[in-house]
């Protein structure tokens, strides 16, 4: 499945307002990114950082959870997922090639 089939299919489940749109997937993506940080947290704190199958699991479905905010804000804004990832490795190739990979701020 590429990026864009899922963006597409996502979108098929999207179930909000039209006057929210970006602002209701944004606040979502915000509340599943912090719940993957709170189960890795959990595996740090509880497992000494063992990530067990289960516990992996359970992580992969907070990220596809995230995922699935990513798709929603792009498609509201009109981008393709495929077209924003390869922006992305274009962007961090740039960087590596120019040696600014380390450091902070958008423009590097």
């Amino acid at each position: 499945m590429t990026l864009n089939e899922y963006q597409a299919a996502a979108a098929k489940t999207a179930v909000y307002p039209e006057n929210m749109k970006t602002v209701y997937p944004l606040i979502g993506l915000a509340g599943e990114t912090g719940e993957v940080a709170e189960k890795i947290k959990k595996v740090l704190r509880d497992h000494h950082g063992v990530f067990t199958p289960e516990s992996k699991e359970a992580i992969a479905k907070e990220l596809g959870d995230v995922l699935w905010y990513l798709a929603a804000i792009a498609g509201d804004l009109g981008f393709a997922l495929d077209d924003i990832a390869r922006l992305n490795l274009d962007k961090i190739a740039s960087r590596k090639e120019r040696g600014r990979i380390h450091g902070s701020g958008d423009e590097r």
